[in-house]
């Protein structure tokens, strides 16, 4: 298993070797827009110029074979919510986001879910044989309340089995540099019951944590077979001319998306 980039007129992506549906996580490269936003921003909260999001935003979608209007999107605010979404829950690009949910699960065929981050974990799970794919938003606070957990169980509802999903765990912010203070180290103990391989504590007092291992540690409890877990190794934060990292660039950034569709 292994994430391959991929360049389609310009638009550079990664995706997994490992995942059977079309999806895609996406890099800073392939857009339009100009100065700190340049050029792949698909966030139009953080002062881009929304026909710059909108063009980004169109371009993705295209990648799924979908428009602009026609993707199910994230409204993320760090908590455990997925949403199981259908032909009626289409957002129109660049109008607010009716749910707040960060993660999203679908069993409708034709239809891209996206999540977004620019640091936090993105997982793109998919159980093929039932037709159940989900797009799920963990950052440190979602992960330890145990958003893939709810993920499973929605997609376990539709018909999936954890043994045949496949998940890819995209880039993100790695071990290298996730520096914490003790409460998350205690969120993720509280959360797997160890720390062990997952936190080092460093002579100052901070923690640097491997949120990546610590998913993919949480799916395998789940039942999720780990040659079924692609985990990419690219550190948002170590590769910030590649991707948007919010620690990085101390909140100005865009956003990048992590997109599925069966």
């Amino acid at each position: 298993m292994a994430f391959i980039q991929e360049n389609e007129n310009g638009l550079i992506y990664m995706r997994s070797d490992h995942i059977p549906a079309r999806h895609l996580f996406t890099t800073r490269f392939g857009g339009v827009s100009e100065g700190e936003f340049a050029t792949l921003n698909l966030s139009v909260s953080r002062g881009d110029r929304p026909e710059n999001v909108r063009e980004n935003f169109r371009r993705v979608a295209a990648l799924l074979d979908a428009g602009e209007n026609d993707c199910c999107v994230t409204r993320q605010v760090h908590g455990a919510e997925v949403r199981v979404v259908t032909e009626e829950d289409k957002h129109r690009c660049l109008s607010p986001v009716p749910f707040e949910a960060d993660g999203l699960v679908t069993a409708t065929r034709g239809l891209p879910i996206f999540c977004f981050a620019a640091d936090c974990v993105p997982v793109l799970l998919c159980e093929a044989e039932a037709g159940v794919v989900a797009a799920v938003h963990c950052g440190w606070r979602s992960s330890t309340a145990d958003i893939l957990g709810v993920a499973l169980g929605k997609m376990c509802a539709l018909g999936a089995q954890p043994e045949r999903v496949c998940a890819a765990i995209g880039p993100a912010i790695g071990a290298c540099c996730f520096e914490t203070d003790r409460d998350v180290p205690d969120a993720i103990e509280a959360w797997l019951g160890s720390t062990e391989r997952l936190v080092t504590r460093r002579p100052d007092g901070k923690y640097l944590v491997d949120l990546r291992a610590a998913n993919a540690r949480r799916l395998q409890r789940l039942g999720v077979p780990e040659g079924q877990i692609d985990v990419s190794d690219e550190c948002t934060f170590c590769q910030h001319d590649k991707y948007w990292s919010h620690r990085y660039t101390k909140g100005r950034r865009g956003i990048q998306a992590a997109g599925i569709v069966l």
